[in-house]
């Protein structure tokens, strides 16, 4: 029987490090750990005292691909605590910068650094050289969801016109227009993206999950809607703490969530996708039927087609959004602080962004507690691991290493920005 560890020293990330202990002893994985050695960023107690207006600023900061899933959970929560509810026009542009920031996430993922996996490559470089015009696709996808969120938003990273209530400034209508043009060219790029990742090989590799995401009863979630699961969960966001929690385990800085009594789940594109079938534009479901990629799959590896067809739909609601926009008569509602609780949650292109805020009658934050999708998803990709390793043990030690890489790639863990990373080595 072999025994062999396989050890990952340092993983790249856009928030920290961290690294990868497989061992197998005779011939059986005995052990995984998905070590984060992230460092202490505090940004809840950087909350702490700070006037409620502050947050959604403030947490932006947490992550420079996902800036909007901070801001916008972060607002909801505060604006849940003061009896806010948005609608019209300025909830239709929440949606319009979302789907920004998952065009401009996903088409990262996809392209710079999930497809070379795929497609035999070490890095997005070595691609271009075989493919450039295909790269070059990919970078201008991502290029329109920044477009998208610097016109909502002020700039492209950590944008700078959301606030409590809406916005501080709305573009003016005929501002829409120049990015209409774009969004059409990347709808018809984001079609080709699900034909093309739909040819990739893919490991045999189904696996029975608990998906957890968003559901809401008109739309495509991306900021409101019900906690659901695809094992019977259904509450409201409220809630998220009764059912959920985070533990902390010895070989991780980084907390693991977990779904009190069941244990690891699955968070993100898949999860969104089965879950919410039902609420794609018509274009992005015929997508879906055309490459045979349909509700029900279970093979995260396939997650890449899965992260093209919401980049699809993601384009296509932009244009919608666009083309019935009409000016509301302010950028923002008046707010009234006041003493209270509020919680929010919306969806991440990598899945689900948890907030919670207690606000004193001062308007200051009195706690905060913010769950973002990686530590959701961290004990599953160590489940995945386990399960891929096991089925797959006998595999050339590279490419085993090289599926593993893959394997934690699956989940677009905001490891980092560049491709190759995960350095894999195998002690025997």
């Amino acid at each position: 029987m072999k025994n062999k560890t396989i050890k990952i020293g340092y993983l790249a990330r856009v928030e920290g490090e961290g690294g990868i202990l497989i061992k197998i002893r005779g011939g059986e994985v005995t052990d995984v750990k998905l070590n984060i050695f992230e460092p202490p960023r505090f940004f809840e107690a950087f909350l702490r005292g700070r006037k409620y207006f502050e947050a959604p600023d403030i947490t932006s900061r947490i992550c420079g691909i996902c800036p909007i899933a901070y801001q916008m959970s972060s607002i909801h929560a505060i604006e849940n605590a003061f009896d806010i509810v948005i609608d019209g026009q300025l909830r239709e542009l929440r949606r319009l910068i979302y789907c920004g920031e998952w065009i401009e996430s996903h088409a990262l993922h996809i392209y710079m650094l999930h497809a070379p996996d795929f497609l035999g490559y070490e890095d997005a470089l070595q691609l271009a050289r075989d493919y450039p015009d295909i790269v070059k696709r990919g970078l201008q996808l991502k290029k329109t969801g920044n477009d998208l969120v610097a016109l909502l938003g002020g700039r492209e990273v950590h944008p700078i016109n959301v606030r409590v209530g809406g916005f501080y400034h709305l573009p003016d209508k005929k501002e829409f227009v120049a990015i209409a043009d774009k969004l059409k060219w990347a709808r018809d790029a984001a079609l080709e993206t699900v034909r093309w990742t739909a040819k990739f090989n893919f490991p045999e590799f189904e696996q029975d999950y608990e998906f957890v995401s968003l559901r809401h009863p008109d739309e495509y979630p991306f900021n409101e809607g019900k906690l659901v699961s695809s094992k019977g969960l259904d509450i409201n966001i409220k809630e998220y703490e009764l059912h959920f929690e985070e533990e902390h385990v010895s070989h991780s800085n980084a907390l693991q969530s977990v779904h009190k009594g069941s244990g690891e789940y699955f968070a993100g594109p898949l999860a969104r996708f089965n879950l919410n079938f039902d609420k794609l534009s018509p274009i992005a479901k015929e997508s879906s039927k055309e490459v045979g990629v349909l509700k029900g799959v279970c093979n995260p590896f396939k997650s890449i087609i899965v992260r093209s067809i919401e980049t699809l739909y993601a384009c296509d609601e932009a244009l919608r959004i666009i083309n019935q926009y009409e000016p509301p008569e302010k950028s923002c509602i008046d707010v009234i602080p006041r003493k209270g609780t509020g919680f929010g949650c919306t969806e991440a292109p990598r899945g689900l962004l948890y907030h919670r805020y207690s606000i004193g009658d001062d308007g200051l934050i009195k706690e905060a507690e913010i769950v973002p999708p990686t530590s959701q998803n961290q004990r599953m990709i160590e489940n995945d691991l386990r399960s891929f390793v096991t089925a797959n043990i006998n595999l050339p030690r590279e490419e085993l290493i090289w599926k593993c890489e893959q394997t934690v790639r699956n989940y677009d863990p905001c490891i980092s920005c560049a491709t190759h990373l995960i350095k894999l080595t195998i002690d025997e």
